[in-house]
């Protein structure tokens, strides 16, 4: 394998939020009170081996047959995330948001590295699809050779237990789908869209594919207040600006951001801000519905889902 440290240019183009002038408020939440950000702790919080390194909720309880050998990689086509990259035996490969490129730095060791199998760089070829030249290696503090994909070092996930499972996608909101560049897989997806859950119906998810919640104690009118801060915003993130250009499925009446007192901005659906969850590990989770009676996911029109 050739084990070049020529890594893709990986541009990142600059968001232009489009902040559109329609009036703010058609529904107004009550303001004041608690904000209800749920007592108890949250997945990968107290009691989880390794919560600091990402590995998700009981991950640490995950165990791995060995370092088995990378093979043939190849591009699979995912429903959700398009192009990904996968080893000779079809399983996703995975990179950590903790571990950096320029240089190629391996970070998860010890537990996390049980959870989160390094794949070994020998033995590692380019298939279809995969660039060879973006391919290399680093060397881990154990001294052993990982293998890296546009700098990036390439993880298996333990439980991921078939070829074309994807369980680790957006753990922790720290582990991400390798693409062929070394990009995060699915990066291409709208900063905000819609998904069919089978509870709640249509409900809006950010670019990630994390649910979007927002807090009744909030108000639109006559412009964005979030009641969330301090604490409340550890577990309670609030989803930054996206174009108006770049949601699929949300209205765009109101689509707009606005600057909160702590300086960050905030993006809003129908004016009212929205957030989304620490205890949500994985797209799909919507461990924050119904939170203190406070908390909902968004439907597309920007109203909580109370099902």
């Amino acid at each position: 394998m050739r084990t070049s440290w020529r890594n893709a240019s990986l541009v990142a183009g600059a968001a232009v939020v489009l902040v559109l002038t329609t009036a703010c408020g058609q529904d107004s939440g009550a303001a004041g009170g608690s904000q209800n950000v749920g007592a108890t702790a949250l997945p990968g919080e107290i009691g989880d081996v390794g919560a600091d390194q990402g590995l998700g909720a009981g991950a640490g309880d995950a165990r791995s047959a060995g370092p088995a050998a990378a093979g043939k990689l190849s591009v699979t086509a995912d429903d959700e995330l398009g192009a990904l990259v996968t080893d000779g035996a079809g399983r996703t490969l995975y990179r950590f948001d903790a571990d950096t490129a320029k240089p190629p730095e391996a970070t998860c060791e010890a537990e996390c590295a049980t959870a989160w199998p390094p794949v070994p760089a020998d033995d590692a070829l380019a298939g279809e699809g995969i660039d060879e030249e973006l391919l290399g290696e680093v060397t881990r503090a154990d001294g052993t050779g990982q293998l890296t994909i546009g700098g990036w070092p390439a993880y298996r996930y333990a439980k991921d237990t078939a070829a074309g499972d994807v369980n680790g996608q957006g753990v922790n909101g720290k582990w991400f789908a390798l693409a062929a560049d070394g990009t995060k897989a699915g990066a291409d997806r709208p900063g905000l869209a819609t998904r069919e859950d089978p509870e709640l119906g249509e409900i809006v998810v950010d670019g990630n594919g994390m649910t979007v919640y927002r807090f009744l104690k909030d108000e639109a009118w006559p412009e964005p207040v979030s009641a969330c801060t301090g604490a409340c915003l550890e577990k309670w993130p609030v989803v930054a600006p996206v174009e108006a250009n770049d949601t699929k499925g949300v209205e765009k009446k109101g689509l707009m951001s606005f600057t909160r007192p702590d300086g960050a901005a905030q993006q809003t659906i129908d004016c009212w801000p929205i957030y989304t969850f620490a205890g949500d590990k994985a797209p799909g989770d919507t461990h924050g519905q119904g939170v203190g009676g406070t908390w909902y996911a968004v439907a597309p029109d920007g109203k909580p889902v109370k099902r």
